[in-house]
């Protein structure tokens, strides 16, 4: 099984729609139970007393317009124990690396990307959450997300059967 943890800086935008968009990649792709997908934060600021954060209602009625549903996820922030849960750590931009790399006490087995970077794009995604323009941010998330599976189809799966 391959383990996807997306994470961004909230997890009420980005990292919920790359989670969610992934999840009906392989679904429809027929691979669904070969792969466990989840979204984090690098943040806090969504998670109060415990309790994340819905999907941002932007974002979650970007994700409907495409047929997609996310209820019930809520914002967890990454912890450590990430790092060893996960085979991949997708980030959205440069930010959430550093971030990513101090809560995950570096990246020793090169688990930590960009998810643009799996479409030989080196820029980020921008967040939403600023610029108001989730349907440039779910382009982007559909693009990524559709290199990186192209990824992983060419070199984890194939090299597990």
């Amino acid at each position: 099984m391959i383990k996807v943890l997306f994470v961004c800086h909230g997890n009420i935008c980005r990292s919920p729609m790359c989670e969610f968009v992934m999840k009906d990649m392989v679904e429809k792709a027929g691979m669904a139970e070969q792969f466990y997908i989840e979204s984090a934060a690098t943040s806090s600021e969504e998670i109060w007393n415990g309790v994340g954060n819905p999907v941002y209602p932007p974002a979650r009625e970007e994700l409907a317009r495409h047929g997609l549903r996310c209820d019930g996820k809520r914002a967890r922030k990454l912890v450590r124990e990430d790092y060893d849960r996960f085979d991949y750590l997708i980030g959205m931009e440069d930010m959430n690396l550093r971030y990513m790399r101090q809560i995950l006490g570096g990246d020793p087995e090169q688990k930590i990307s960009k998810l643009l970077g799996f479409a030989g794009l080196d820029r980020g995604i921008a967040d939403p959450w600023y610029t108001g323009d989730f349907r440039s941010t779910y382009r982007d998330v559909e693009l990524g997300c559709r290199a990186l599976l192209t990824h992983l189809l060419e070199t984890d799966l194939s090299e597990h059967g």
